[in-house]
């Protein structure tokens, strides 16, 4: 399988320049057009000024795009009946020539194919709150385990059972790491209540931790909680009364699987009066750049490594 990547993505490959991945769901799944076009344009923007060149992903007619020009990616936000892919369905997506949106787990498989090691999103899936009795567990936390990328998040989405996620992590070897603080956050809030199993403070030791992780031999990647400027977060006793009133209503209305996430998130926007999507934007843009310095410092250590 031959994988296209944009003339932006094939230019820095072959300059050995720091690139960051990013996902496309967020363009297709978690915003209306034509915002979602623009926030996808301000994230890849924020990519490039803080040194580093974006690589959206999706896949489009049966192959697997790492970056995408400006008119594939006005495209995407306006499709519609847009697949939302995972590790289970991506290939059979590809197999039939379909066009689909990248989770993290497929974003984090489509990275490693490209060998770009650092990948930028909002929050990560995880346990579902209940998920002891319904087993509903994200494909990204498997993904984290074997998959050698730093994903940088906000932390796991608030609407999920966090103190749960992080035992699965755990469990699985996943370095949790937040940034600049003691507390994990957690998503929209700058402190998610538990604190974060790992502390580092620069994107330099970040990186180091990534190759120190790869020369151990050790399979997958990391998770970096990245919180979500001061200025824009929702704090934990504000959002979490919100919350619960969301997954009392997704229960009402016989909400499952693929559809608790979007719809959780949609009551949310429509509870927060707009506000909780001005958190979500702000906290992508700020992982973005995040991502691109530790994608740089990547690049430094690399380059001292070939001597």
């Amino acid at each position: 399988m031959e994988n296209r990547h944009s003339t932006e993505v094939a230019r820095a490959r072959e300059a050995g320049q720091a690139i960051v991945a990013l996902e496309s769901t967020i363009i297709t799944h978690g915003m209306p057009y034509p915002q979602n076009l623009e926030t996808a344009r301000q994230v890849e923007d924020d990519v490039r000024q803080a040194g580093a060149v974006p690589a959206t992903i999706a896949v489009i007619e049966g192959r697997l795009h790492i970056g995408l020009s400006g008119a594939e990616l006005e495209a995407l936000a306006q499709a519609e009946d847009v697949a939302k892919l995972s590790r289970a369905d991506l290939a059979v997506c590809l197999s039939r020539g379909g066009t689909g949106a990248t989770t993290v787990a497929a974003t984090m498989i489509a990275a490693r194919l490209a060998g770009i090691g650092v990948f930028a999103t909002g929050g990560i899936g995880g346990v579902h709150r209940g998920g002891e009795i319904s087993l509903d567990v994200s494909a990204d936390l498997q993904e984290l385990a074997q998959t050698p990328v730093t994903v940088v998040c906000a932390g796991a989405k608030a609407i999920l059972d966090i103190p749960r996620t992080l035992e699965v992590l755990e469990t699985l070897g996943v370095p949790v790491i937040a940034y600049g603080q003691d507390a994990l956050p957690a998503f929209w809030s700058r402190d998610g209540g538990v604190p974060a199993p790992l502390r580092l403070d620069s994107p330099a030791e970040i990186a180091l931790a990534q190759q120190t992780r790869a020369a151990l031999g050790l399979p997958g990647g990391q998770l970096v909680a990245n919180p979500v400027p001061a200025e824009h977060e929702i704090p934990r006793d504000e959002i979490e009364p919100i919350i619960t009133q969301a997954l009392e209503a997704a229960e009402r209305d016989g909400i499952a699987a693929k559809a608790v996430t979007p719809y959780l998130l949609e009551r949310i926007f429509n509870l927060t009066g707009g506000r909780s999507l001005a958190t979500n934007i702000a906290l992508v843009r700020n992982n973005a750049r995040l991502a691109a310095k530790i994608a740089q410092e990547m690049v430094v250590l690399g380059a001292k490594s070939s001597k």
